[in-house]
């Protein structure tokens, strides 16, 4: 029996009490489905790999019935299904769009997962089942895309908060943790009734709102917005909804950048992944400056760069396309055709950071590329106050004036070169072991100023002593050091004492 799209998610308030009851009481959560598999089972299913899991379940009780049915796509015999969900029944369930009658029993008609951050209780998470990703209304559910935007959002407490194109609503359930109320946008009927679900299924009082774009909430204004718009370049069409936005490019993620921050409170921040070109002749840092309205501070952090065969290639994987297959391969072709006439040479992947504000902006594009192990959240959040410190301290006289302090676990490190008389130093650089692990390179001035940055003194009187020390003009070490400083203010690796 093949999958029914027809019927989409409704869970009443009262099957949504009763699902809730059997997941917390078979413990049907991120930590009891662990604990069921053991780690090495768990790491396995993190591949794909879903032996293990089924070995791992068999004496697992209702939570074992729970996790082959819902996580591993078995067919599980009616009493079993029965007791699991009770006090919900398997056809109160069917109803609901969660479940289908098959031979042998009931399967998961959705994916049904539950999902948690690092720490803190978590939710349960409605999304499509893999097997119907090649259908245009395809609801992802917490991919890494998602992930990727969750780490990186800032999680100071808010009043307001708009998740614009919310999916499956991942965004909109941390939002809850953090801001006073939450309203989610989506342009796809399919996607709003997976949300509405998931939300019920949570106890979650979040507003939905049906539209394209900015149009649901047209004149107002929010404290936060995060957005994991559709954002992947190419011709314009819309093969899936949840990642083409029918406009050619990255003219979608152009027009949105300039649209957001009128939706903004002042001082309000916006929070988005997003993807633009390189084109050939064109420096990708001005293609993406230019889309910003006035008053706005943005940080712009590219994390990846891929080549037109390589960013074609992941998202026909991500689709679950048989890259063999000549439908699958004249997508490729056109969509490669459409690049070279758009002189397009990679495509960059990064977050977008835009904060409403009165004063002269502050607009920095920069690259990060590789692995990062540590949440970006909290480094937006450092980086806005930062540059608002930096603000306040705009003269030189006045950052001179500051006391400055190497923030904690603040490195310097050391390199030399083999030559014919052994090793040579070859450069040292600061270095943090945090966060995005910025790292710049210094010369033996610079690396004796940041050591006596203690907070005890001033940063002009280190400058004056420096300079006094290595018998230079303090003006010469003033016009190297000021753009330094803020610099180094700006990646969190001096910190105001």
């Amino acid at each position: 029996m093949g999958l029914d799209r027809g019927v989409l998610p409704h869970l009443s308030p009262a099957a949504a009490d009763a699902l809730r009851t059997a997941f917390s009481r078979s413990r049907y959560t991120t930590d009891g489905v662990r604990e069921l598999l053991g780690n090495s089972a768990h790491a396995a299913l993190g591949r794909g790999e879903v032996e293990p899991a089924h070995r791992a379940t068999r004496d697992g009780g209702e939570l074992g019935v729970l996790v082959r049915l819902l996580l591993l796509g078995a067919v599980e015999p009616d009493a079993a299904v029965a007791s699991a969900l009770a006090p919900l029944t398997p056809a109160d369930a069917a109803a609901a769009g969660l479940l289908r009658a098959v031979e042998g029993g009931w399967a998961a008609a959705l994916d049904l997962r539950p999902y948690a951050e690092e720490e803190g209780s978590g939710w349960w998470v409605l999304s499509d089942l893999d097997a119907g990703r090649h259908e245009r209304d395809h609801v992802t559910g917490v991919g890494g895309a998602s992930l990727t935007l969750a780490a990186a959002t800032d999680r100071t407490p808010v009043g307001t908060l708009l998740d614009l194109g919310t999916g499956c609503g991942v965004q909109a359930l941390h939002a809850t943790r953090h801001a006073g109320a939450v309203t989610a946008t989506d342009v796809a009927p399919r996607a709003l009734a997976m949300a509405a679900a998931t939300f019920a299924l949570n106890g979650l009082d979040v507003e939905l709102r049906d539209g394209p774009w900015l149009e649901p909430v047209a004149g107002r204004r929010f404290d936060r917005i995060v957005s994991n718009p559709p954002f992947v370049p190419g011709p314009a069409r819309v093969d899936y909804v949840y990642r083409d936005s029918g406009r050619a490019g990255d003219d979608a993620l152009a027009a949105l950048v300039a649209d957001l921050p009128a939706h903004l409170e002042p001082g309000g921040v916006a929070q988005l992944l997003g993807s633009w070109l390189h084109v050939r002749g064109e420096d990708w840092p001005d293609r993406v400056r230019s889309w910003l309205p006035p008053g706005v501070d943005a940080w712009i952090v590219q994390r990846e760069v891929a080549d037109p065969a390589m960013h074609v290639g992941t998202w026909q994987r991500d689709a679950g396309l048989d890259l063999t297959a000549p439908a699958t391969r004249a997508q490729a072709g056109a969509w490669l055709d459409w690049m070279d006439a758009e002189r397009v040479e990679a495509i960059g992947f990064g977050h977008l950071v835009l904060r409403r504000t009165d004063e002269p902006p502050v607009v920095v594009v920069e690259d990060l590329l590789g692995e990062v192990t540590d949440p970006l959240g909290p480094e937006v959040a450092s980086w806005l106050r930062g540059v608002d410190w930096l603000r306040a301290h705009g003269s030189d006289d006045a950052l001179l004036g500051a006391r400055l302090a190497l923030a904690p676990g603040v490195v310097l490190e050391s390199w030399a070169e083999p030559g014919d008389d052994g090793w040579t130093a070859a450069g040292t650089a600061v270095a943090r072991p945090d966060g995005p692990r910025w790292r710049h390179e210094v010369d033996e001035p610079a690396a004796a100023l940041l050591a006596g940055c203690r907070g005890a003194l001033p940063l002009g009187e280190l400058v004056e002593l420096l300079a006094f020390a290595h018998d230079r003009p303090a003006g010469e070490l003033v016009a190297a050091t000021v753009p330094a400083v803020r610099e180094l203010v700006r990646h969190g690796l001096l910190v105001p004492a």
